[in-house]
């Protein structure tokens, strides 16, 4: 079998959906599985849904208003009367009547709820359209197939049991299904995080035993940097999984972090490709030693930068690192970089969960603190490290390190 990732921009309106199509149509749409994320900004406009019901706001609103969006979409797709129009409708009122019955104060339990529903609503208008034009599929809901523990907003993927449901699948026929979630043992809903649909897709290529995935974007394939915030970029045509895994693990944004490793472990080809192009040959992520080692930009923004030091200006030792990495692990918050010496340590964090301050808080009982929020975080790898001059050109550098041919700077 083959797996497809279509996201948000590909499907962000009815012209998209009909490109999807197309797109299919080019890669041969047999033996298939196709994982999509929500339509265009549908994801953030739901957390909009979630943030205004904690704060005892309009939320139905806002549900309205993305309803009507869809409802507008599937217009452009189907005629009227089609039965997705009640689908939709469905979904809608599933989202109210959840958060109209709700008791839980759980935050991030309550946003897997309403914000999962994105996925459902546009993989079942994709699912409905392919049937319609005799691309046969079957609608697959993803959270009956992979199984996670009840981490909410990070689910951890259980993959024995995620693995014995989707070996289940016949392999002959074509499926359409969602990206970003799963479930917990009592079938609640649990997102994989934010942008988790690359890794849905390489979840369901590892236990299908795939013949190749391939994520469709708006760009190219994998390149030199964001075409949106540098220039000059250029195509990689190819990469290692580790060099893959690298850069996403430094914010390269399109590939998920967690995307590579399932794909490695089977040695499953992984392409990059472009729906606006579909015919051109993107970017192969495998194993190889034809790896491009081209110098490559990666901006990760909105990070924060804090400085730790001793109260007694003693080293910073095992015990210190000890707490401060179980406190990191307690606020789930990421290091994107880290530098220790003998009397301090920085760190900059990736506050996904908008914990910091508590951390901060928290840290402050045992330590002297500083924090700097906002700051950019700028990887070149692959560095030409006797010409770095050039990326200190008006920046204030807060940070920097080098590592093997990897430079990295935290800039304000």
């Amino acid at each position: 079998m083959k797996v497809y990732k279509f996201g948000g921009a590909s499907v962000k309106d009815a012209e998209g959906v009909k490109n999807v199509a197309l797109v299919l149509e080019t890669q041969g749409f047999e033996k298939c599985l196709v994982v999509v994320s929500a339509m265009g900004k549908t994801t953030n406009a739901l957390e909009k849904v979630v943030e205004y019901y904690f704060k005892k706001q309009d939320y139905q609103a806002e549900i309205e208003l993305i309803k009507k969006n869809h409802i507008d979409i599937a217009k452009g797709l189907f005629s009227e009367g089609h039965a997705v129009f009640g689908e939709i409708t469905l979904f809608f009122d599933d989202i109210d009547s959840f958060l109209r019955r709700n008791k839980s104060p759980n935050y991030n339990f309550v946003y897997d709820q309403v914000v999962s529903c994105g996925e459902m609503i546009s993989s079942k208008i994709l699912s409905e359209y392919l049937n319609d034009i005799q691309f046969f599929n079957h609608w697959l809901d993803a959270r009956d197939y992979i199984k996670t523990d009840a981490s909410y907003r990070e689910g951890i993927v259980n993959w024995q049991e995620t693995e014995q449901n989707i070996s289940k699948l016949d392999k002959i026929n074509c499926y359409v299904t969602q990206g970003f979630i799963g479930s917990e043992s009592n079938n609640f809903t649990v997102t994989l995080g934010r942008e988790g649909s690359d890794y849905t897709a390489a979840i369901f290529a590892y236990c299908l035993n795939a013949d190749e995935m391939t994520i469709w974007k708006d760009v190219p394939g994998v390149m030199t940097g964001d075409p949106r915030k540098f220039e000059n970029v250029e195509l990689l045509s190819f990469i290692s999984y580790e060099e893959a895994i690298e850069m996403a693990y430094y914010g390269a944004s399109v590939i998920h972090p967690k995307t590579l490793q399932p794909l490695k472990q089977k040695n499953i080809p992984f392409f990059v490709k472009s729906f606006v192009e579909p015919k051109k040959p993107g970017t192969k992520v495998g194993n190889s030693e034809e790896n491009e080692l081209i110098e490559s930009y990666i901006l990760k923004e909105n990070q924060t930068l804090l400085n730790v030091e001793t109260r007694d200006f003693s080293f910073i030792a095992e015990d210190h690192m000890s707490l401060i990495f179980a406190l990191l692990a307690k606020y789930k918050i990421k290091v994107s970089l880290m530098q220790n010496s003998a009397i301090s340590l920085a760190l900059c964090l990736e506050d996904k969960f908008g914990t910091a301050n508590d951390f901060n808080e928290e840290l402050q009982q045992s330590f002297i603190t500083q924090m700097t929020k906002n700051v950019s975080l700028f990887t070149v790898r692959n560095a030409e490290l006797d010409q770095l001059d050039q990326f200190y050109k008006d920046k204030k550098v807060l940070l920097e390190q080098i590592s093997k041919k990897t430079f990295q700077m935290v800039t304000l």
